[in-house]
């Protein structure tokens, strides 16, 4: 009989912010899967299941070793921070799944950073937004570039993942420039949320121009507003246009 695969989403990290779905699945699940790091923000919870990780770059080996062994008769959770969806191992799983027709599989929600750091900083997706990640590990530069350059002209608010590594550096500094020079102003409110929900979550406020050489790593989010965003005492506010309505 084959077993169920739950590809989770865990959320920023902390206990709090898991859901009631993923902590059934995690509970149902006879195995706990994934990149190393996170596997290890749940063990605690439950110590008593079997552990089964990865270093990064194993995405692919992963998900097939986590459907593999659902087709053998396990329940299996695969864990991702934030959102399965977003940038996570959903994706993979659903790609590999018309192998292991047998399978059953559910992908369960998470708080995505864009949602969990947004929530440290107000409401600075409180109107249209657009997600670009600035890893080019997987998506050329020029595309990255593109998006950038289409969410500027169309006014978006935006949250950036991934904004530098060690082999990164001058990604942000980068999107900043495009940014610029497609017409967001350097004034623009910005401001970045590391350790989401974490021990030493540390937030700081920037304008646009001064963005460009903010210290920033992978476990950084960074938030550039749109023309109405505007930054009140320790909020960043991007109005949906009520009061003016």
């Amino acid at each position: 009989m084959n077993g169920n695969l739950y590809v989770v989403g865990l959320g920023p990290g902390d206990a709090s912010m898991l859901t009631g779905q993923a902590r059934a699945a995690l509970a149902a699940s006879d195995v706990l899967c994934g990149y190393t790091v996170y596997v290890e923000l749940v063990k605690p919870l439950f110590p008593e299941k079997e552990i089964y990780t990865t270093a990064m770059r194993g995405e692919m080996e992963r998900c097939r070793w986590a459907l593999e062994t659902a087709a053998a008769g396990k329940n299996v959770a695969l864990v991702c921070s934030g959102d399965a969806g977003v940038y996570g191992m959903a994706s993979p799983v659903l790609e590999l799944a018309k192998e292991y027709p047998d399978v059953r599989i559910e992908v369960v929600p998470g708080v995505t950073a864009a949602l969990s750091g947004a929530a440290v900083l107000g409401a600075p997706l409180g109107h249209d937004f657009c997600v670009i990640s600035l890893s080019d590990l997987l998506t050329p530069w020029s595309l990255i570039e593109k998006r950038l350059q289409c969410a500027a002209s169309g006014d978006f608010a935006l949250c950036l993942y991934n904004p530098a590594s060690h082999r990164r550096r001058d990604h942000l500094q980068r999107a900043v420039e495009i940014l610029l020079a497609a017409g967001k102003a350097e004034n623009t409110p910005c401001a970045t949320v590391r350790n989401i929900a974490r021990p030493g979550q540390q937030v700081q406020f920037y304008t646009l121009e001064e963005l460009r050489g903010a210290p920033v790593d992978m476990l950084t989010t960074v938030f550039v507003g749109s023309s109405s965003t505007l930054q009140q005492d320790s909020w960043m506010i991007t109005p949906r246009g009520y009061r003016k309505k």
